[in-house]
């Protein structure tokens, strides 16, 4: 889990203390000071327990301080205080408990207190079922049936599957240029302290660094900071003297940067805004195709579904998603744009695009806990998408930002979505994900024996440096727009530029070739099969696979990684759908 998570769910910790606290006494009303001493004994200290990072350190006292605190939220929520009470309270308790830094705790709370009161007022869950789904896999309860839900697939039978032929090399090549996870600071501020005690550093308000430690570098820095405009224009000034090698161009989410403790509304609009400019800007002629990230929102990962009204809708986004996407898109794609960040479009005749909010996925977004049985009537409208691209002889690309196969990403969806891809795995030729910043990727498997590869999931590294790597983009080469065309990917380059490298230069960063797929790896071709049979090779074969971690953090150098670290990797890479740890029992 994400910083971002932690300052959610801690609001709604300091929201239920800082309630009972208020009862001038009555002690029985609320949970004593002494279980909070207790439970923040055992917690190791400087390790978050929401942390993604920490391995599931802490997950046991976080599940019972979870359940605790949830039970209080709901009593006190019926006791009728107001909201600015409660966030006065909750600002002194999250500042006295050090939750956080002061600036954080004051603006945490008032960022997020709309959408956590907004869900705990309507909630009909009891806690353990809240502590269940929204902190994940440790946390888990017995199976209960009421959880889960199926999406129904069109009653038309699945055809034979043909192997794929490679096209005759001959044959017309597309290519398509995908960027990701940009997350723009405008804050960035060269020579500024680096080492702030905050979610992300190296801005304007974070101050000098210590004494013998340098500050945030020219173009960019690994520690904990995200990228600024000047490294931005650069990379799109490259993209305009390269824009002859590229046919179009995909967005796989996140433009904001990750000071999710203060983020409004309007910066978020000016954010898609600034993104759509500087494409319009420097690819002027290019189609570009979006879908939307966990950080386009404010809050950071509310996306409140269709039937939430009011202050707390979701239009106010979407409104200007299908403003911005619109510029590249038909009429057609705004009317599910509006309702739930989807949509479908054909840009070629025979191949479609679908574009796939999973923040109807995310268990870091609170209004799931309302209603969680397919959220927007997403799953539902993609099977049909899906039937009829099937009916015609399209090929399709599927766009999302968060991987289905994470975690964080709900069991219920995820485990739809991963019937659905198999499903129609010969209509589906490649699917390009977000949001890990890192370059991976996702096997999915038949669902019958969990052996044969069906589909396959690319998850692209990020502009940003956040997370202690290098910032980068990829081209695909795909199969062309010809009348039998298979519409599948061929191959890819990944480029790069060396942030420390940059940062000891005057000139601009250089934008170089990090990799190609079927060459540096040694692959016949970028088929699931191959990508299945990549995954065993580095299982047997620990030089492959220390160069493929040296490529997840695009030739940032963090070291090796063996034994649970390469299992659990291997591990993300063989899992298409989350909370499934049977998948990797033969590795």
């Amino acid at each position: 889990m994400t910083w971002s998570y932690l300052l959610s769910v801690g609001v709604a910790v300091c929201v239920c203390l800082c309630w009972g606290e208020s009862l001038h006494g009555d002690s029985s009303q609320y949970p004593p000071r002494e279980l909070l001493d207790r439970l923040a004994s055992k917690v190791t200290p400087g390790v978050h327990p929401f942390d993604e990072d920490n391995d599931g350190v802490n997950r046991n006292i976080v599940c019972d301080m979870c359940e605790v605190y949830v039970t209080f939220i709901q009593l006190w929520f019926q006791k009728g205080k107001t909201q600015d009470e409660i966030v006065t309270l909750a600002t002194h308790l999250c500042i006295d408990l050090k939750s956080a830094s002061d600036r954080i705790c004051r603006l945490a709370t008032r960022e997020f207190k709309d959408e956590v009161l907004g869900v705990v007022g309507q909630l009909a869950l009891s806690p353990t079922e809240v502590c269940g789904i929204i902190m994940g896999p440790s946390c888990d309860i017995p199976y209960n049936p009421d959880q889960w839900w199926n999406v129904s697939l069109p009653s038309t039978p699945k055809p034979p599957v043909v192997p794929p032929r490679p096209p005759a090399p001959s044959s017309p090549k597309l290519r398509m240029l995908h960027l990701t996870d940009i997350h723009i600071d405008l804050m960035y501020e060269v020579g500024s302290n680096t080492d702030c005690g905050e979610p992300v550093c190296c801005r304007s308000n974070d101050g000098k660094p210590a004494p013998g430690v340098s500050g945030a570098g020219r173009w960019g820095d690994y520690r904990e900071c995200d990228v600024s405009m000047s490294l931005v224009n650069t990379l799109f000034q490259h993209l305009a003297t390269i824009n002859d090698q590229f046919d179009f161009v995909i967005f796989t989410g996140d433009i904001p940067a990750h000071d999710v403790w203060n983020q409004t509304r309007s910066q978020q609009i000016a954010a898609t805004r600034r993104l759509t400019k500087l494409f319009l800007q420097h690819l002027p002629g290019k189609q570009v195709y979006f879908c939307v990230g966990n950080h386009e929102s404010a809050p950071v990962n509310s996306f409140p579904p269709p039937e939430v009204t009011g202050n707390n809708s979701i239009s106010w986004l979407y409104t200007v998603l299908a403003e911005s996407w619109g510029t590249w898109l038909p009429e057609d794609a705004r009317q599910t744009i509006l309702k739930g960040a989807y949509y479908s479009v054909s840009p070629y005749p025979g191949f479609r695009i679908v574009s796939i909010n999973t923040n109807y996925c995310n268990q870091g977004n609170w209004w799931l806990l309302l209603n969680r049985t397919d959220p927007a009537d997403q799953l539902t409208w993609l099977t049909h998408v899906l039937q009829e691209a099937e009916d015609a002889g399209e090929k399709v690309f599927i766009l999302t930002h968060i991987p289905p196969g994470k975690d964080n990403c709900l069991k219920p969806w995820s485990w739809n979505y991963y019937r659905i891809v198999n499903r129609y795995e010969s209509t589906i030729m490649a699917q390009f994900y977000g949001h890990t910043h890192k370059d991976q990727f996702e096997v999915f498997y038949d669902d019958v024996n969990f052996t044969r590869p069906t589909s396959i999931g690319y998850v692209m590294g990020g502009v940003t440096t956040r997370g202690d790597m290098n910032p980068s983009y990829r081209i695909y080469t795909m199969d062309g727009n010809y009348k039998t065309s298979s519409w599948a990917v061929l191959d890819f380059e990944t480029y790069y530029t060396d942030i420390a490298t940059a940062n000891k230069g005057v000139a601009a960063p250089v934008w170089q070739l990090e990799y190609t797929a079927k060459s540096d790896y040694n692959m016949t071709g970028l088929y699931p099969r191959d990508w299945s049979d990549l995954i065993y090779r580095m299982r047997d074969d620990d030089t492959v696979f220390q160069k493929f971690y040296k490529l997840f953090y695009k030739l940032r150098d963090n070291g090796p990684c063996t034994g649970d670290c390469k299992t659990k990797m291997l591990c993300e890479l063989k899992t298409g759908r989350s909370r499934d740890p049977s998948l990797c029992s033969d590795l």
